[in-house]
């Protein structure tokens, strides 16, 4: 700990950041979804020998595989960002392999970079099976950890020619410990590895889907559609067993990320890599016909929405991990004119450093909620008709302190009650139409100045 924090230890009442390793699941084999094999290695990216740092994940299906992707909107894109948009749009939305590092994310390192990752997407391919597809490269790429650093990158292409069939070294697997491992080296600051997985029936058939992200810190995504530019990073993979077209795959995922990933703030801050990515392989039904937007909506709307709520699963995960966060906060914005106006000032109470300081100190100042609400420009909203409440999460009755613009004599024992539980929500009802959004968001701790503090040390 550095002589600051020292200090500061010394001076005030620092409260314990609660344990997240509740949050992991350790899940059945049968559990994942067929036709894939993955692992994770130490690579030499990270120093500790014991510190998995290298995720290689394979679609091993005879069907053709399909991906999707959204990417950072951030201006200084990363290698590997670059690289997976380039493969997804020769391949028009096909790919079988992915290679994720953690402890260096490749971002801002100029030519070397985007070689370095490039090169981890070919030795990867090496270890995908044979295929006939006319596609010169397979696999995508992620990257995550401090910016402006280069990759080891021999070290990383030996970890990733270590998974070679022929190899006595490669872990390669489809069961628990395999999914566990590949989640594990996603990990930077994460307290414990993301992984969910879950099945679902459409027309009488079972289809899986399981999944993984990361992320800690640097989280406030805004991430869009390959090719349409739509430290710490969120990546996320979710891969299914279900056959989908490449198009339709697209469609539903950034349908779920508007309501997932994008609706998510531990810090306000974009990073360079920020990467969620699906791959959809048929293994489930092999001769079923890839399910299509334009071809079959009920079953496209069932995938689309089973997959919403998975990234809403996955993305709420990142949140509860927050760097030094020891709550998970829930911003519902009602009566809006728009989705949009809702999502926008979900998303600035969310990011406001006094919101977020408050809530740490459990203090029902909802006078900031209120300022960062009206920091969004919205011409409809009458402040005479907005009302502010804290909501339980234990289906206790809401604390209204704000009704139709006029505070009410706030209760201060049960609002203290409220916000030292580690879940609960603010609603914020604007009166001025019939659309609503929902943030996730976590509390600003001394923690977290002390984990960003000493990031790189």
């Amino acid at each position: 700990m550095s002589r600051f924090f020292k200090r500061l230890s010394s001076t005030i009442s620092i409260k314990p950041i609660p344990s997240k390793a509740h949050h992991h699941r350790v899940l059945p084999d049968s559990a994942f979804p067929a036709g894939y094999l993955l692992t994770g290695v130490h690579a030499g990216v990270k120093k500790n020998a014991d510190v998995l740092d290298l995720a290689v994940i394979l679609s091993t299906s005879q069907n053709t595989t399909s991906a999707a992707a959204c990417f950072t909107r951030n201006a200084f894109k990363a290698a590997p960002v670059l690289v997976s948009d380039q493969i997804l749009s020769e391949n028009g939305g096909r790919a079988r392999g992915l290679v994720v590092n953690s402890g260096c994310a490749n971002a801002v390192t100029g030519r070397q970079g985007l070689d370095d990752a490039w090169a981890m997407s070919i030795e990867t391919d090496a270890l995908l099976p044979p295929s006939t597809s006319r596609f010169k490269h397979h696999t995508l790429v992620m990257s995550t950890g401090v910016i402006g650093q280069r990759l080891p990158i021999d070290s990383i292409l030996k970890g990733i020619r270590s998974q070679t069939s022929t190899e006595s070294s490669s872990t390669l697997g489809s069961d628990y410990a395999a999914w566990e491992r590949a989640a594990k080296a996603f990990m930077t600051t994460d307290t414990f590895p993301k992984l969910r997985a879950r099945a679902f029936t459409i027309r009488g058939t079972e289809y899986r889907i399981a999944g993984m992200d990361k992320g800690a810190g640097m989280i406030h995504p805004n991430m869009g559609p390959a090719s349409t530019a739509l430290h710490a990073t969120l990546l996320g993979c979710i891969l299914t067993d279900a056959a989908v077209s490449p198009r339709s795959l697209q469609t539903a995922l950034t349908y779920a990320m508007d309501r997932s990933f994008n609706c998510i703030s531990v810090d306000g801050e974009m990073s360079t890599n920020d990467t969620v990515l699906v791959l959809a392989n048929g293994a489930a039904a092999p001769n079923a016909v890839e399910i299509d937007e334009s071809t079959d909506k009920e079953a496209y709307d069932v995938f689309k929405a089973e997959l919403t709520a998975f990234a809403i699963d996955l993305a709420q995960l990142v949140v509860r991990d927050g760097e030094g966060a020891t709550k998970f906060v829930t911003v519902n914005v009602k009566g809006a004119p728009t989705y949009e106006d809702a999502h926008r000032i979900a998303s600035r109470i969310s990011t406001s450093a006094l919101v977020k300081t408050a809530l740490y100190g459990e203090d029902a100042n909802w006078g900031r909620v209120l300022s960062a609400a009206g920091s969004v420009p919205l011409p409809n909203v009458d402040p005479k008709n907005v009302s502010v409440s804290f909501v339980p999460s234990d289906g206790t009755k809401s604390l209204g302190v704000l009704v139709n613009g006029e505070p009410e004599n706030v209760d201060e024992e049960r609002a203290k009650e409220i916000l030292s539980l580690e879940d609960f929500g603010i609603c914020i009802e604007l009166s001025a139409g019939s659309e609503e959004a929902t943030y996730w968001t976590c509390d600003f701790s001394y923690e977290y100045v002390r984990i960003n503090g000493d990031y790189r040390s």
